[in-house]
């Protein structure tokens, strides 16, 4: 359980340091996450104004490796924990590629972003959307494996402690 601990601690520390970090970006990162059009992105980007966009663009690096965080936590803890013990050996496999996939959707928006905010230039639609596409699958992963994470826990046969394997 140590290796899960630790990618997890990870994880958090680097998610809630990017939180703070791009804190002052109004509106939110997310509301870029969420856009499929070029006028869309635009107007978070006129939003942001130059030292947000700055901002922004410096946080990516830093993002990409929480996503490799979050991907090997969720696939150890699905693979070797025994909160999932009660999930049938395929939902078990399915639950352990979860977050991997939404890391390398996660990588793609990261791409993808970082190439619609080089220099101002507008590309064509469908990046936008492929970008906005990325994002949703990232969060959709995200939130099938938080639900699948509570309902093992509340969940799991009284007395057990998922946190040690040997019960």
């Amino acid at each position: 359980m140590r290796p899960v601990l630790a990618w997890g601690s990870v994880s958090l520390a680097l998610l809630v340091g990017l939180g703070a970090y791009l804190a002052p970006l109004k509106p939110s990162l997310v509301a870029l996450q969420f856009t499929f059009t070029p006028e869309a992105f635009g107007t978070v980007l006129a939003a942001w104004q130059p030292v947000g966009v700055a901002l922004y663009r410096s946080h990516l690096p830093v993002d990409g490796v929480l996503l490799l965080s979050y991907g090997w936590f969720g696939y150890l803890l699905a693979s070797t924990s025994p909160l999932f013990a009660q999930y049938a050996a395929a939902h078990r496999r399915s639950l352990a590629w979860l977050l991997p996939l939404a890391a390398v959707a996660d990588s793609g928006e990261n791409l993808l972003h970082w190439l619609l905010t080089s220099d101002g230039t507008v590309h064509a639609p469908w990046i936008y959307a492929l970008a906005g596409a990325c994002a949703s699958l990232k969060w959709c992963g995200l939130l099938v494996f938080a639900a699948a994470v509570l309902w093992a826990w509340t969940h799991r046969k009284p007395g057990s402690d998922p946190t040690h394997p040997a019960q």
